[in-house]
């Protein structure tokens, strides 16, 4: 068996070949998430900190879905905030529905689960990451305290978030 001959000509195809499969995947990288821990970033919404100054308003409507995680709070609900406290939730599951028949304090505005979020990172949990809207406002906020834990993580989905006048 003969080795193959390298000629002038196919060191610089190998070469460029070798560039164009870097260059490739180069752009395939994601780009780190807003806790710094590294994983995957979605184009829209954005995993970065809310570079629109959203402030909380006094008054709003939101569905909540709350799930992972051994904690009472598990399910679907809408939750009206009126003056920075939640004044109703509706349970949209039967976990939701258990939830408010029995504790509707647990049930939080998303001021409260963006404090979650910053105790998470002040704590440094090994996942501490949120998604933002255009406006601002958190889509997605994703916990775990200690990933070699079983069932201590938090993952919160917003969604039909409706700023009020009150």
């Amino acid at each position: 068996m003969t080795a193959p001959r390298i000629t002038s000509r196919s060191l610089p195809a190998a070469a460029l070949i070798g560039a164009l499969l870097y260059a490739t995947a180069a752009c395939g990288s994601e780009a780190s998430t807003s806790s710094g821990s590294g994983g995957k970033a979605a184009a829209n919404p954005s995993t970065e900190r809310s570079t629109t100054s959203w402030e909380e308003p006094a008054s709003y409507v939101y569905t909540m879905t709350s799930s992972e995680g051994e904690r009472s709070l598990i399910g679907t609900f809408r939750v009206t905030v009126l003056d920075g406290k939640v004044t109703a939730a509706v349970g949209l599951d039967d976990s939701g529905r258990q939830v408010v028949e029995h504790s509707l304090s647990e049930v939080p505005t998303i001021g409260g689960l963006l404090a979650e979020l910053e105790r998470a990172r002040r704590d440094n949990a090994d996942k501490a990451e949120a998604e933002y809207a255009p406006d601002g406002h958190p889509v997605r906020i994703s916990l775990d305290w200690e990933s070699n834990a079983i069932d201590d993580e938090a993952l919160y989905v917003i969604s039909a978030y409706e700023p009020s006048d009150g």
